[in-house]
């Protein structure tokens, strides 16, 4: 699988990437009959952000957990009957880790596990295996061996472990699976803000280290609102719309979720005036190639086309030039 960590910028958690996702998500389950009523359909689809959120700190308290199971791994070994020469002398570098120590003590951090409840108490074999799989790899060998040790290579240590462990464990996969579904199809840009967070932090800044908000403002909660709402109020509209311009197709053998997405990319195209077709266009056809089919990103592409050029001529559609735009 590609990931595209370090091409991400975000100094937010949810963002409209995301947003868009979860609109989809919360509008498929309703079609399919889990959510009853419009205000039941919002009311998950905040929820599903929310545990999104919570997600991220899940993840973030990996580093703590695997860090305390290493410890307590040295502590045995002190305490065996005939402990060897390393037994009580290892190298501690990695328990002594100055970032996991300073998440530690993270405030915001600690006040929100407690809130939320969030813990991996009930997953001691996924962290026994992620401590192993780190212990194999050689940026972890390079790390114990290094005789400098500072608080950048102590970042960059559980960067690389997000990154090139976490992020291709099947074990926490299946873990993070029995924990939330709403987190299935959440971790690879979950991971990619954990990532973020590790680069941001600062060692001066010590307990009060700002972790991601959810939300960049309110704007953003308005917008996947607003979005859901309309799909919801015009869907049969734009359904219609749809079927229009897929004359030449069976619309009984067009993938329910290609059509979805469509309704959707049409609500943002004609209700978000400030946001440019191209970039819904864009946004929209990298979401159906993630949850649809091998061929749905071309497909919506030219059905979208051909919507947006009829709703232009039509006078239908009107969009606010930007500034650079209009000069």
């Amino acid at each position: 699988m590609q990931s595209n960590f370090e091409k991400r910028s975000y100094i937010f958690m949810i963002n409209r990437e995301l947003l868009r996702t979860k609109v989809i998500q919360t509008l498929y389950s309703y079609y399919n009959g889990n959510t009853i009523t419009h205000i039941m359909a919002e009311k998950e689809l905040f929820h599903n952000i929310e545990r999104t959120y919570d997600l991220y700190f899940q993840l973030l308290q990996l580093s703590v957990e695997i860090t305390n199971y290493a410890a307590t791994r040295i502590e045995i070994k002190r305490n065996k009957l005939r402990p060897t020469a390393d037994d009580l002398q290892p190298n501690t570098r990695f328990v002594d880790n100055l970032f996991v120590k300073q998440l530690t003590e993270n405030i915001q951090f600690n006040d929100y596990l407690t809130k939320q409840k969030l813990s991996w108490v009930n997953y001691p074999d996924s962290i026994k295996t992620l401590f192993e799989d780190i212990e194999c790899s050689d940026f972890y060998q390079q790390y114990m061996e290094s005789e400098k040790s500072d608080y950048t290579a102590d970042k960059d240590i559980w960067r690389k472990i997000y990154k090139k462990i976490v992020f291709e464990s099947e074990d926490i996969d299946n873990a993070i699976e029995e924990q939330s579904i709403y987190w299935v199809d959440d971790v690879e840009i979950v991971l990619s803000f954990v990532i973020k967070t590790i680069k941001r932090f600062e060692q001066e800044n010590g307990a009060r280290q700002a972790l991601l908000p959810m939300f960049k403002d309110d704007e953003d909660k308005e917008f996947a609102q607003k979005l859901l709402e309309g799909t919801l109020k015009n869907g049969d509209a734009y359904r219609e719309l749809i079927d229009k311009n897929t004359r030449n197709w069976d619309i009984d053998r067009i993938a329910f979720m290609d059509i979805l997405i469509m309704q959707v990319a049409l609500t943002e195209i004609i209700d978000f005036p400030t946001i440019p077709v191209n970039v819904s266009l864009n946004e929209y056809i990298e979401i159906a190639k993630k949850y649809s089919t091998v061929k749905s990103g071309t497909f919506i592409n030219g059905v979208l086309d051909n919507i947006v050029g009829e709703l232009k001529k039509e006078n239908k559609l009107v969009k606010v030039k930007s500034f650079f735009e209009k000069k």
